[in-house]
């Protein structure tokens, strides 16, 4: 289960951007999350639940979170697609040259606080 590293470098980001403002208690973190990133939801948040609760700054706090929907460009025809729904195959020409261009990241989009 690699989620539980995964919460536990947003818990340490976390504490560090709470440490360089001086937070006192984080209400909620958000999260983008990829569509294609590997991630399983859930078991993200089971880890969150249980290593937030170890955080003086965090416990309590919920994760949020924002799926980031995979888009794929073909440099054939220069349009893009849901990659989810049609894969590496271009459905508007048929063309194999294509790449992901969003979908698989995870970014802290941002920390309420107080």
């Amino acid at each position: 289960m690699h989620e539980l590293g995964i919460v536990f470098h947003i818990i340490k980001s976390v504490e560090k951007v709470g440490a360089e403002q001086n937070l006192r208690v984080v209400s909620d973190v958000t999260l983008e999350l990829g569509e294609v990133s590997g991630v399983v939801d859930a078991y993200l948040q089971d880890c969150w639940k249980w290593a937030a609760g170890r955080s003086a700054l965090l416990q309590g706090a919920q994760l949020k979170i924002e799926k980031v929907l995979a888009k794929t460009l073909c440099e054939d025809c220069g349009k893009t697609y849901g990659t989810v729904e049609h894969g590496k195959i271009c459905p508007y020409c048929g063309g194999e040259n294509t790449h992901l261009t969003c979908g698989n990241e995870m970014n802290i989009k941002e920390i309420s606080a107080c």
